[in-house]
């Protein structure tokens, strides 16, 4: 199952890629994530770097461990996160030029959870139906990436 959610930004694609690059501030996006602390001597979303990804759904919290898979400059930034040792998504940012100097941002999660972390994930973080609940978090997500982008400077 994936998940996928599209907005258009008034910012540069390599600028757009940099927020979300920076993932100690997924925080500020997401309303789901709550932070990130990189793991053995990693600094910055480069492939094969590990983080602990810290998450909350009211007075819920989990953790997942993840891996970076792709990190290029304004295009695309994904990671594999994984619960126990067991996998349980890919998410994935697509940055594309709009051809007017903006960027279409399309943020995407596969679901790679088998049935036994599907049933212990539902009691964990309070979501039954991941599918409906992601795609709400990540317009969210989305919505705030794109008023970061879009302030003015100064």
């Amino acid at each position: 199952m994936t998940v996928q959610v599209t907005t258009a930004i008034a910012a540069p694609p390599h600028e757009v890629y940099a927020l979300v690059a920076d993932l100690s501030r997924m925080g500020q996006w997401s309303p789901e994530a709550t932070g990130v602390t990189w793991l053995g001597g990693a600094q910055g979303a480069r492939v094969g770097a590990r983080f602990r990804g810290s998450n909350r759904n009211g007075w819920r919290r989990w953790r997942t461990t993840c891996t970076v898979v792709s990190a290029e400059p304004g295009a695309e930034l994904s990671w594999e996160s994984r619960s126990f040792g067991l996998p349980v998504a890919l998410w994935r940012y697509v940055f594309s030029p709009d051809g007017a100097g903006g960027t279409v941002v399309t943020e995407s999660t596969q679901d790679r959870r088998g049935h036994l972390v599907r049933v212990v994930g539902a009691v964990a973080t309070g979501v039954r139906d991941r599918a409906p609940h992601n795609a709400e978090t990540m317009r969210a997500t989305l919505e705030r990436l794109k008023a970061a982008a879009e302030r003015p400077t100064g």
